[in-house]
This record gives C-alpha cells, structure tokens and sequence, in this order.
C-alpha cells in the first residue's frame, strides 16, 4: 500500500477563479463607464502559470485557463508544452529571451516577448524573423527589478518601433510591475512613473498583478481604442496576496488540497515532549497523532505549534516541530481519531494555504511551489 498521502487539483476551481477575476474586472469596467460616460472596456487576462503554475502543473493551469485570453510565465520549455498542448492563443515570457537561438523558438511557436534590457534590443536588431515578433518593453517603475530605467525608457520604446518598421516586431506594447499592491502604500507612485514616462506612446499596455487586480481594477481598464492586459497570478490558485484580506473574501477557491492520514497515536502524559527539540511539552495527559507528511512532502517545517489542521473534519493544531516525513497534531478536539483518520494539511477541506503559510511565517506562494514531486498527484474535473 502507498504511503497515504495525496495532492489533488482541481480543474474546476482554476476555471471558477479565472472567472471571478473576469467579473470583477467587467464590474469595474462597468462602473467607471456609468461614472464619467466613456465605454471603458475590461482588460484582457493573462493567466500566470509560471512554476509549473505555481506547483499545480502545467497541464492543469492549460486546462483550468482554457478561458483565458493568454498564458503568462517564465520558462521557454512550459511555453512549448503549452503550444503542443492546443492552447493557440498569446502566450508571455515574462523575463523574455535569454539568448539569439530562443528567438527562433519564440517565431516558430509565436510567443510574445517582454523586452527589459538594452541585450535583448541587440538581440533583437541581429535577428531576422520570418515572422515578426510581439513585445513589451518594460519599465523599472520602481521595483528595481527588470526593466528600463526611467530616463532610458524613451530610447529603448523608440529603438523598438524602429524594429517594428524593420519587420522585426510586430506589436510593441508597454509594461511594469508593481512592488506594493498588496502593502498599505499600493500603486500610486510607481503608477504615475508609468503614466508620466509611457504616456502617449503607442501599443497595448500591461501592469497589473494579482493584487493591483484585485484591489486597484480601474487602473487596467481599456479606453476604447486601445488594448489593456493584466497579469493575475496567486489569485487564481484560491490563494491571497494580501495579509488583510483572505482568498474567500473575493470568492476564490483553493485549486490545491494537501491531504493525508494519522499513521500513529501516542498518549502524552504531562511533561511529556513530542519531536525533534523537545519544542513542545504537554502540560496535561494529552493524545496525540502522527501525520504522514513532513518537510520532505513540501509541508513548511518552521510551522510549528499552532498551525492549524483538520483531523475527521475537526480543526486542531500541529504540534513540536515538523520532521521530514512526519507531524504531530492535537487529538483533544477529536476524541474518537485514530490510525487511517484522515487529515486535510491545506485546501479545500482543510485551512487555508494561507492560514499555514502565516503560521511558518511564509506566503502561500512558497508552500503550493514548494510541494514535493514524492507527492501524489490527482486532477479532478
């Protein structure tokens, strides 16, 4: 028998997350039309599945995304599995190219690019495309991550539309990224670096992640004319950017469900320790269980006692510190649990991702990324 452990990844719930955030983008459309009379228009969406969507596979995001106007990542590789996938419409590499030959990949499979140094327009100048190339040149509003710089923005925009009437690019589109969307100080300043240093150049735009998304969706919205893209990610998993606000909140449901069994029990008399460390003591007679999952399945070993978890359907706390391939949790609020007892680590049965995530004083993120190819995986409908 396997070890009782499991991943399942719901389909559904990729598609149902893609479609709140498409309605909230629609309803902020439709209220700034109804404010100020112009027909704004709900931006188009790219769906980030970068990470191999963000741990849940990349077939699974090709599938839970099927609705999404684009997909959006990192690796060259993901984006030909998406190509022989089926899936036909843009795909992003959100870092660009890296070197001449993934231009040829990027013609062959019509990938749009994001173009964020002065290496790349060199690149770009040397090669000769069958096929032009789509682009977006990215500014370093503020993050200091990738992108042009402010003052050389206008340089690297101009050199790129000349490209484009070289028949080297086609489409060349303007772009950042925000640091703090999901931080009290939000979008404000590196939005009107943006708007002071792109305005009124030509080409569709696109700035927004999931928080800026989800909290700030005015600042997509679309004149008529013109062409707006945002890039949604964590959200569409059913996990939070925020600290302040939980995935639910928005109607979002968790895609990932981290599930297992109670492999063993022990009666803790009071003085009793459990685990490496000895970092917790029972203070009382306390029964504990033992959980088929540790650090080496992707479960945080830094979530210690607290940590909420379901045992039966019950919400109890882990206890001591997590070990490779095993965790105690407090059987005082399940009484009747016992060796097969299911137990839901995150997910839709289970806390949040999220929830966990706090309690190792991490992000959902790193937990869905981190998950352990020794895991199980099972997709549902």
């Amino acid at each position: 028998m396997p070890r009782p452990i499991s991943v399942t990844i719901s389909v559904s719930a990729l598609a149902h997350n893609l479609a709140v955030v498409r309605q909230h983008l629609h309803q902020a459309a439709a209220s700034a039309s109804a404010a100020d009379g112009t027909q704004w228009a709900p931006p188009a969406i790219w769906a980030v599945i970068k990470a191999h969507s963000y741990g849940h596979g990349t077939p699974q995001g090709v599938q839970g995304f099927a609705q999404a106007d684009g997909l959006a990542m990192l690796d060259l590789a993901e984006a030909l599995e998406c190509r022989e996938s089926g899936f036909s419409r843009p795909i992003l590499l959100l870092e660009g190219f890296f070197e001449p030959g993934d231009l040829e990949l990027a013609e062959q499979y019509r990938l749009t690019s994001v173009v964020h140094c002065r290496e790349q327009l060199d690149m770009l100048a040397r090669a000769r495309p069958a096929r032009a190339l789509d682009v977006f040149v990215k500014l370093n509003s503020g993050m200091n991550r990738l992108g042009f710089a402010p003052d050389a923005y206008g340089a690297a925009h101009a050199r790129a539309l000349e490209l484009q009437q070289q028949g080297i690019l086609g489409s060349v589109g303007r772009m950042t990224h925000f640091a703090n969307a999901d931080a009290p100080g939000g979008v404000a300043r590196q939005l009107e670096v943006f708007e002071r240093v792109t305005g009124g150049l030509p080409g569709p735009v696109s700035i927004s992640n999931s928080a800026a998304t989800l909290r700030y969706p005015e600042i997509a919205l679309a004149r008529p004319g013109t062409e707006s893209w945002v890039r949604p990610g964590i959200c569409l998993y059913g996990a939070s950017p925020f600290a302040d606000a939980d995935a639910a909140s928005f109607g979002l449901k968790p895609a990932m469900s981290l599930r297992s069994r109670i492999i063993a029990t022990q009666q803790l008399r009071a003085g009793d320790a459990v685990g490496y460390g000895s970092l917790y003591t029972a203070d009382a007679p306390t029964r504990i269980g033992v959980v088929a999952c540790g650090y080496a399945d992707g479960y945080p070993r830094h979530a210690g006692t607290g940590t909420p978890i379901v045992v039966g359907g019950i919400r109890t706390r882990v206890l001591g510190r997590v070990s490779m391939d095993m965790l105690a949790v407090d059987l005082t609020p399940v009484p009747d649990a016992g060796i097969g007892t299911p137990v839901s680590l995150w997910g839709a049965d289970g806390p949040s991702v999220d929830e966990v995530a706090q309690a190792a004083g991490t992000i959902g993120y790193e937990l869905l990324c981190a998950l352990a190819t020794r895991v199980p995986v099972r997709t549902t409908a």
